[in-house]
């Protein structure tokens, strides 16, 4: 049995299945990364998806070892039949394609058929992360047949497809701006989230989700999970209180509040009146963000951006 890390960026993942519904009815393959050891550069349950004329999506080690999987993907579309590869340090391939550094990985090529991995599959997948939902997909190594299954028996590999990641940041203020790219990078979805409609604008925020809702309203329509962070930046208690108690009934992963030191106590004084209880308060990330001395509105949404990924990547 092997369990893959869930698979949670949104955008890589999106990408691949918009490949694999677009090349329909070619003849096409998948390589996952099934195990990895050492300084390995992609994690197990990484996919990409190979098209009989060579195109392909995704990546299963970062660019070293791509050349050489699309060899074995074009045998596996020739003949049907999965192949199970393997790259490390000892290899003479693997100083060839670029794993010299002490890393191994270890990957399987599966038709894109019944049989292997099933084209319904891709779909199921989408299907269920829209939903916001978790679906386990389980591969027995003998057969390289895939099923939605979580059974985690022996000779078989486990992965985990989660529901994107997506940061809500409530203030649609110059650190917002910044801050969203930056997730967008991250493969995070974000939304933005402000009552006040002259900050609120396509214009400052293209391709970004807005909602002009007050934030606790928006908060919980948006349903907030453990692949979700939330960051308040309005420096207006009017808008970011509201906002901060929404988030902390919540099972996010990450809550930050912008403001100094002194803000944040005045601020724990007003969520205490109402009502939020101290393990709660401890939650809150504020200042927000990594502490590494940053100055204007595009370091501070970097240091903002490093402390949500440490807390979405905490085990």
């Amino acid at each position: 049995m092997r369990w893959a890390e869930p698979m949670t960026e949104a955008s890589e993942l999106d990408r691949l299945i918009a490949a694999a519904r677009g090349w329909r009815p070619a003849r096409l393959a998948l390589a996952t990364v099934i195990a990895t050891w050492g300084s390995a550069p992609r994690p197990r349950g990484s996919h990409m998806l190979v098209h009989e004329d060579g195109r392909f999506e995704g990546s299963v080690s970062g660019g070293c070892v791509e050349g050489e999987v699309l060899h074995a993907a074009a045998a596996t579309i020739a003949d049907g039949q999965p192949r199970r590869l393997n790259y490390g340090v000892a290899d003479d391939a693997a100083w060839e394609v670029g794993l010299p550094c002490g890393g191994s990985i270890e990957l399987l090529v599966q038709p894109v058929a019944t049989g292997g991995f099933d084209p319904a599959l891709f779909d199921a997948i989408a299907d269920t992360r829209d939903r916001g939902g978790r679906i386990v997909l389980t591969t027995d190594f003998a057969s390289g047949r895939t099923m939605i299954c979580d059974d985690p028996g022996e000779g078989r590999f486990v992965n985990v497809y989660a529901p994107p990641r997506r940061l809500l940041i409530v203030g649609a203020v110059q650190i917002a701006q910044s801050l969203a790219a930056i997730a967008r990078t991250l493969d995070i979805v974000p939304i933005l989230i402000d009552p006040r409609g002259r900050f609120l604008t396509e214009e400052r925020f293209p391709g970004v989700s807005l909602d002009d809702r007050w934030p606790d309203e928006a908060i919980a329509a948006c349903k907030p999970d453990a692949a979700t962070a939330i960051v308040t930046l309005s420096h207006d208690p009017k808008i970011d209180d509201p906002a901060l108690i929404a988030a902390l009934k919540s099972p996010a992963a990450y809550v930050a509040a912008l403001g100094s030191r002194r803000s944040h106590a005045k601020r724990l004084e007003r969520l205490t009146a109402a009502g939020i209880g101290p393990a709660d308060l401890e939650r809150i990330d504020a200042p927000a963000g990594l502490a590494i001395g940053a100055q204007g509105p595009a370091e501070i949404a970097l240091s903002i951006a490093a402390g949500m990924i440490q807390a979405l990547r905490r085990p």
